[in-house]
């Protein structure tokens, strides 16, 4: 039998806020920059405590896709490559691999041409995936009554 599990409609609703909150970027590109590129730099207590939340609702969401392998619904497959791309993602910043930080400085190039399509395409997704989380919270809350 398939279950929505507690976590779930939360998963989506906050890695969702985590991407929109990217309007940001739209609105002040340097200090949205800014922001972020120091953040990833300096690596201080707000980097740590955002990168063990991502990485442990990632884990979550990945031993949920494998432990009901053959009972999952569609969308826990952004468990899997979505949680498995964040974990590179978090890995290469953490490790300092080259080529990613070099990735890292073009996502943030203020002056790109491609800068309102990424960011807005990862405002797309937040929104996206927020919808995803309320209408899971929604299912999650009409079974627990």
């Amino acid at each position: 039998m398939k279950k929505i599990y507690m976590f779930e409609p939360f998963f989506f609703l906050f890695f969702g806020i985590f991407h929109l909150h990217r309007i940001w970027g739209l609105i002040d590109r340097e200090s949205y920059a800014r922001f972020w590129l120091g953040t990833m730099e300096n690596k201080g207590m707000f980097y740590f405590a955002l990168m063990g939340v991502l990485s442990a609702l990632c884990i979550l969401g990945i031993v949920t896709f494998f432990r009901d392998l053959h009972r999952n619904f569609w969308w826990r497959w952004i468990y899997l490559c979505g949680g498995s791309y964040l974990l590179f993602d978090l890995f290469a910043i953490a490790a300092g691999l080259e080529f990613w930080h070099e990735l890292l400085i073009a996502m943030f190039d203020v002056n790109a041409w491609y800068w309102d399509l990424l960011w807005g395409g990862f405002i797309a997704l937040g929104a996206v995936v927020s919808v995803l989380g309320a209408v899971l919270l929604r299912k999650y809350l009409r079974k627990e009554s």
